[in-house]
């Protein structure tokens, strides 16, 4: 949901045409999160330009192209900003595309990602001051409000204040969560980046060699900020150069993901909540306004272990495609260095030293979104059986909303693809001030879900581009599974159960490139369901979650209404949709629910129904019924909804592609849901 990438190069000579070039390519890489305009910010000959345009970053591309720029000139200093907007507030159009700027002349601009809530009020503070605005935008209002400040702010000598303090006063005044970086014709080869709720890194590149592990925090203990003031902030202005020389080379990289930066270096800094961060003569330094007891006094310089190759689309047609591909390598990679096949042992390391107080809980609460949360659901059942402990599936936005109770002997399991959905990260902070042990399951290392839980796993599926989620589905379901057998490891009346769930992770792999390689037969049956109006989909038991997971990827990316339906529960409603027209998929595994599921085929067929039915290889008897059938391999029951999965994902992005529709970038959806 909106990305945000800004370039700075300090010593660094470079000619617009390769900055322009810079902000364009990664926003092309940004393009994954979700968004609906675009534009950038740079110097032109005698202000700063700002290009804007509502579409796809190619249409920025061609409107750029269409402005009389000056490529060759070389600038040894440079600020340039760039934005891909996800509408909140004003409808997609150029006036509200990012950057937002001051005023005609651009002396400040500002991308924004994330949600103002109290931008009402201050926008009625400067619309008595005599300011007027151009947008429908909440960000507009955080950029007016900066030259507020600017303007109203002066040194005893008269002389500006710095651009950091101007922000912090800003940054101060709002409400929500947001991710900004700010550029100015006033503070020429200086940025300033502030972020809360939404994530923000630093990317450092130098010809120099960075002298430190660990950026200082810089603190304030002075408070005295408020709407009306005019005083600044005193303030230790001592800054923390990263290398040994003074004025070394370097080139700064902000961006809200690590996919903008990866082409230029692998060296990062993750911004924490209320961060304030600038660049000025080339030092970077670090700020906030409080000192809390629990935090770190320093920010870790991190080093990326993602591959630029893991972010191409190599010969597949989309991203989608190629991570459905994936998951023979991406479950293997969950499941690398954690299991031991032939000792039958598992050890998931991020939670190890945790897991005698997780044994010892009174509930295990698993609380997600989406995708993610079907994964826990998936689980469920298994973990109940293995740990013989309640557990609860939560969906993080209702759980929020009934203030659900937690106690200080809960387990709290976080799972997010991103680390960063929003609904997600305000539950960990709810049950974090209740005092409950908390754990993170995500795919991004350094995410604000894995920096912010006390233990977790990093589920390693690698780089998900696609906005619908299908790698980390099952790469999550295979890392709940290894903590549930992490977790019987010393239950004696529990080794055979074990043992044979060890033995079909490690089939695991082989069984998904047999479904693959069925891709062909998959979209056969996708020709024949495209032009419907709507889809059932049914299961029970362990398949119940592959039946919502496998409505949501119908619903995400084909845009046909699609419904995953309880198959205990055809009799309560559902049975009076089904018809001779009634598209119906049903999971019917030999586990056991095989002879309910059965009644339940019986039920449809009875109906005239014209069942597709998702079956284990060699079942006749279930095939006969169905109008057509997809057989597949079959494994031990707690793992069958990661391969009965598979087909539904490979169906799903065969109709889109069918309707001629992008499949990596659906309709008014984001990768990454950063605003409740």
């Amino acid at each position: 949901m909106c990305g945000i990438f800004a370039y700075l190069n300090y010593m660094v000579p470079r000619s617009r045409g390769y900055i322009i070039d810079a902000l364009i390519k990664a926003l092309k890489r940004l393009e994954y999160r979700g968004y609906d305009s675009a534009g950038i910010a740079y110097d032109g000959d005698d202000q700063p330009c700002i290009i804007r345009n509502k579409g796809k970053v190619a249409a920025l591309e061609q409107a750029v192209k269409a402005h009389d720029i000056d490529y060759d000139k070389q600038f040894d200093k440079h600020v340039g900003i760039a934005h891909t907007r996800w509408a909140t507030h004003g409808i997609p159009n150029e006036v509200n595309s990012h950057p937002q700027r001051s005023g005609i002349n651009n002396e400040f601009s500002v991308v924004h990602n994330g949600i103002c809530t109290n931008y009402k009020d201050i926008k009625q503070f400067l619309l008595k001051k005599g300011y007027t605005f151009e947008s429908d935008t909440d960000t507009e209002v955080i950029v007016k409000m900066v030259r507020y400040f600017y303007e109203t702010m002066k040194k005893d000598d008269g002389s500006d204040v710095d651009f950091r303090i101007i922000v912090e006063k800003v940054v101060h005044q709002l409400e929500g969560a947001f991710a900004l970086v700010f550029k100015s014709s006033h503070y020429p080869d200086e940025i300033v980046a502030a972020r809360r709720g939404s994530p923000l890194l630093i990317g450092v590149k130098s010809s120099s060699k960075i002298t430190t592990d660990q950026i200082p925090i810089l603190y304030d203990n002075q408070m005295t900020v408020n709407v009306s003031s005019n005083s600044g902030f005193r303030r230790n202005e001592s800054t923390m150069n990263l290398f040994a020389e003074i004025d070394a080379e370097v080139e700064y990289y902000f961006a809200s993901d690590a996919s903008a930066v990866i082409e230029y270096t692998n060296r990062v800094i993750f911004l924490e909540d209320d961060d304030v961060a600038s660049v000025s003569n080339g030092a970077l330094s670090i700020h906030r306004l409080h000192r809390s007891g629990s935090d770190p006094n320093y920010r870790d310089v991190a080093t990326l272990k993602m591959e630029l190759q893991q972010i191409m689309k190599g010969n597949f047609k989309a991203f989608m495609q190629k991570e459905i591909f994936e998951q023979p390598d991406s479950v293997v990679n969950t499941m690398r260095g954690r299991i031991n096949f032939e000792e039958e042992t598992v050890v998931l390391g991020g939670i190890k030293s945790h897991l005698h107080d997780i044994k010892r809980c009174r509930r295990l609460i698993f609380i997600a979104c989406g995708t993610s949360y079907h994964s826990t659901v998936a689980t469920r059942q298994l973990l109940e059986e293995l740990t013989e402990l309640p557990v609860m599936v939560e969906l993080a936005s209702d759980f929020l909303d009934r203030r659900t109770p937690i106690f200080r002997d809960d387990v709290c399991f976080f799972v997010s693809q991103s680390g960063e959905t929003a609904d997600t990260l305000m539950a960990l902070k709810y049950c974090k001030e209740r005092g409950a042990l908390n754990v993170g399951i995500t795919n991004t290392v350094g995410s604000s879900i894995s920096r912010d839980t006390h233990c977790g796993v990093h589920i390693n599926a690698g780089p998900e581009i696609g906005v619908a989620s299908t790698k980390a589905y099952t790469s999550q379901f295979v890392a709940i599974v290894l903590f549930a057998l992490m977790m019987a490891e010393d239950r004696i009346s529990m080794q055979s159960r074990r043992k044979e769930i060890i033995h079909g992770l490690q089939e695991l792999p082989g069984k998904i490139k047999e479904i693959l390689d069925m891709d062909s037969k998959i979209e056969e049956l996708a020709k024949e369901l495209y032009q419907k109006k709507s889809l059932l989909l049914m299961g029970r038991g362990y398949n119940y979650a592959t039946c919502l997971e496998g409505a949501l990827k119908v619903k995400e990316i084909t845009y046909m209404h699609s419904e995953g339906i309880l198959a205990g529960e055809l009799k309560h409603g559902p049975l009076a949709l089904v018809d001779n027209a009634m598209p119906v998929i049903m999971i019917v595994m030999r586990d056991k629910v095989y002879a309910k599921c059965q009644n339940a085929l019986q039920q449809v067929v009875a109906r005239h129904g014209r069942p597709v039915v998702i079956c284990c290889k060699g079942d006749t008897a279930t095939a006969k019924e169905a109008f057509k059938a997809i057989e597949i391999p079959e494994t031990i029951d707690c793992l069958q909804g990661i391969l009965s999965v598979i087909p539904l994902q490979l169906l799903a992005f065969h109709i889109a592609t069918l309707k001629g529709y992008d499949v990596d970038f659906p309709r008014n959806l984001a990768k990454s849901v950063t605003v409740e």
